[in-house]
């Protein structure tokens, strides 16, 4: 039966107060870009590297915009690797530029990175660095999970060496995003996420019922913009797109905070309850991308598509203000 799961000691999937080495694997993005940078800030996280894919912008340009993201932060060293630029299947991808710009910042349109690509894929990184510290390291996907599926689908291994996969995806149980059966990042490659949820990995997933109740106001973003933290400009910048058009999308006067709330999910999972279940993903017809839980409110009298797989814990409910003080306290960072 599935359990809803509230540790007040910070220890659902992990450990919080050692540090964790971590690969966010991402599709930056004005949220991925704020999310990022707060792990640069994070005393509880170590970055081995920054794995791109397709989502909010292209691959490619994911990639220009990691390397970026490194050299604003002066991280120039840390590998970023160049994952898929389709889902499995193929196809032309999705990409959101609507909302975060032709550039994926905003229109910000900052100079190019000096930084290059490192030669390894984003699967391969993901399955050498699992390999090299077994049961150590955490994945952060942020976007599509082609690149997590393409390490499953490489190594058979990954999923029992990796510590925990943290994925910003799903609406569960209440409206996507894309449409209203479907949150972006799964709809972008569902056949990919339903390969990750059903993997058997130690596997926690933050839906856009979560995020949305995370919001920076207009109040928030002029109190980052006039603070003193090390992004504050930078971050502000990226934002103005990204505000305006959640007032056009949601009649929202601000920001949903969706990836931060996903890395907090990652180092402060005390701020969270979770319900475990098996998760699914419609791959086909009009709800494709749509999550499905099985909450275990019932014992199914014969096998179904959700039986025989291992549960993954699914956010289920939010400490918003502790949430947005921890977020406040890293982007503010001086």
């Amino acid at each position: 039966m599935a359990s809803l799961i509230n540790n007040a000691n910070g220890a659902v999937n992990g450990v919080v107060g050692n540090v964790e080495k971590l690969i966010i694997d991402t599709d930056p993005g004005i949220d991925d870009s704020m999310a990022i940078l707060m792990a640069f800030q994070s005393p509880e996280v170590e970055v081995l590297g920054l794995t791109t894919v397709f989502g909010n912008t292209t691959t490619e340009l994911s990639t220009l915009n990691a390397l970026l993201l490194c050299e604003i932060a002066g991280r120039e060293n840390l590998p970023v690797a160049e994952g898929s630029s389709e889902p499995l299947k193929g196809g032309t991808p999705r990409v959101a530029d609507f909302v975060h710009g032709e550039d994926g910042l905003g229109n910000t349109f900052l100079p190019p990175p000096k930084g290059k690509k490192i030669e390894l894929s984003a699967c391969e990184f993901l399955v050498e660095k699992v390999s090299e510290y077994p049961g150590e390291v955490s994945v952060l996907a942020l976007g599509p999970l082609t690149n997590v599926a393409l390490a499953i689908k490489r190594d058979s291994s990954f999923a029992s060496k990796v510590k925990r996969i943290v994925i910003l995806g799903g609406s569960f149980f209440a409206l996507g995003n894309v449409n209203p059966a479907a949150e972006a990042n799964i709809y972008g490659d569902p056949e990919a996420a339903d390969i990750v949820f059903t993997c058997g990995a130690n596997i926690v997933v933050v839906g856009i019922n979560i995020t949305t109740q995370v919001q920076f106001t207009d109040a928030d973003l002029l109190q980052l913009k006039e603070s003193k933290g090390k992004y504050a400009p930078f971050l502000s910048d990226i934002c103005k797109f990204y505000r305006d058009w959640h007032v056009k999308s949601d009649c929202v006067h601000g920001i949903f905070l969706h990836d931060p709330v996903s890395f907090v999910a990652l180092v402060r999972p005390d701020l969270f309850t979770f319900k475990e279940g098996v998760v699914r993903v419609e791959t086909q017809g009009i709800c494709v991308g749509h999550t499905l839980l099985d909450q275990g409110l019932k014992n199914w009298p014969s096998s179904n598509p959700w039986t025989g797989y291992s549960p993954v814990s699914v956010a289920w409910t939010v400490n918003v203000e502790g949430i947005l003080d921890y977020i406040r306290e890293l982007v503010m960072k001086p």
